[in-house]
């Protein structure tokens, strides 16, 4: 019987290592085997005369198993976390766009958000029939984003709660502590219960939305993919909130304005064309034609900072709006994980001149968003 700490190390090691750690069993084969599905083809191996597995060299012969068997191979043998790097890792490093691009792949594979990057990428390749597979990846992946994102935005949205009693009656605002204390005079000691005559309840704060404006401008170049998916979903949770008028902008080099598509962000995303340019400049000159008031109105560019048009032109913008009252948020990032790569000279210029710049999740653009409005 093979050893399991010795057929990891055989595994991250590859098969040079077998003379110290020995062969492996049937169920790390095949892993062995899947890994050098993928990894094998990297060409730095080649030059180096590596082999990750025992099948074949790196990178020089041709591999017997088809993208659809590998996908079944590693959905079978490897973890759901390690299935998603491992797909990504396939779209992303080695550019295997049968995943997202042959039928019979993606009605095999489950959609996830590193899938939905590659069909809005890959989405000019596809035919009619493969983008009506494609799309079902698009649905399922938008629809846990907005289970996961509505809850936060109406979260924010919905109130705080203060220490004035109420005469309404909702669950989410019971009063634990002073309904015990109004009715301590009904407790029975021998069954050691407290009957509640008189439940007390509390009011909450609402923010007033009325008359507010929010103008959402997003970078549609191929590395801002992961903001585009988030804006589109952010931009129709907030849709529907009373008060608020929510425009959505994309842009490269050229300026398209979605937001008569943001109440159906399935379709908003498959019309999306990332890659191209960058001119900030022109996009939120564009945005800031779209102000009505600007005293109560917020416009958020999400990008990385890295303009290809004009600097001076964009700074000189977005202290004209600051100096009117308009609230401008720059975000370097807006997906889950925040971690934002950006031009931090030319992102510092634009806090000079007026504007707030960071980096936020939804939920935390929601909160902002809502912080402003309350005012």
């Amino acid at each position: 019987m093979t050893d399991p700490g010795l057929e990891r190390w055989r595994l991250v090691l590859g098969a040079p290592a077998e003379q110290c750690t020995g062969g492996l069993g049937a169920e790390a084969a095949a892993r062995d085997a899947a890994l050098d599905w993928l990894y094998g083809r990297d060409p730095d191996l080649g030059r180096r005369g590596v082999r990750r597995g025992g099948t074949r060299s790196a990178g020089s012969d041709p591999s017997v198993l088809t993208t659809v068997d590998w996908l079944d191979d590693i959905h079978r043998l490897f973890p759901k976390e390690t299935i998603e790097r491992l797909e990504r890792d396939a779209v992303e490093r080695y550019e295997i766009h049968e995943v997202v691009t042959d039928p019979e792949v993606l009605a095999r594979i489950e959609p996830n958000a590193t899938l939905l990057r590659a069909v809005l990428r890959t989405k000019h390749l596809m035919n009619p029939e493969v983008l009506r597979l494609a799309r079902r990846i698009v649905e399922t992946v938008v629809r846990d984003l907005m289970k996961k994102l509505a809850p936060e935005v109406r979260q924010a949205f919905s109130g705080t709660r203060s220490r004035r009693p109420s005469r309404f009656r909702q669950a989410r605002d019971f009063d634990f502590h002073a309904t015990v204390r109004a009715n301590l005079a009904h407790y029975q000691p021998e069954e050691r219960r407290l009957l509640i005559e008189r439940p007390r309840f509390v009011s909450r704060v609402r923010r007033h939305l009325d008359q507010w404006q929010l103008v959402l401008i997003v970078d549609q170049s191929g590395s801002m993919a992961g903001s585009v998916i988030h804006s589109a979903v952010t931009a129709a949770c907030l849709w529907s909130l009373p008060g608020l008028k929510t425009h959505l902008v994309a842009f490269d080099t050229n300026v398209v304005d979605l937001t008569a598509d943001v109440a159906d962000p399935v379709e908003l995303l498959l019309k999306v064309q990332l890659g191209g340019g960058t001119d900030i400049a022109r996009a939120v000159d564009y945005g800031a034609s779209l102000i009505e008031n600007p005293r109560r109105s917020i416009l958020v560019v999400i990008t990385d900072f890295y303009e290809g048009g004009d600097e001076y032109r964009l700074v000189r913008t977005v202290a004209r709006l600051a100096d009117q009252g308009t609230q401008v948020l720059g975000l370097a990032a807006l997906d889950e994980e925040a971690n934002p790569s950006y031009d931090r000279a030319l992102a510092q210029r634009l806090a000079d001149a007026g504007a707030h710049v960071g980096a936020m999740t939804p939920g935390e653009l929601a909160a902002f968003v809502a912080e402003r409005l309350s005012r």
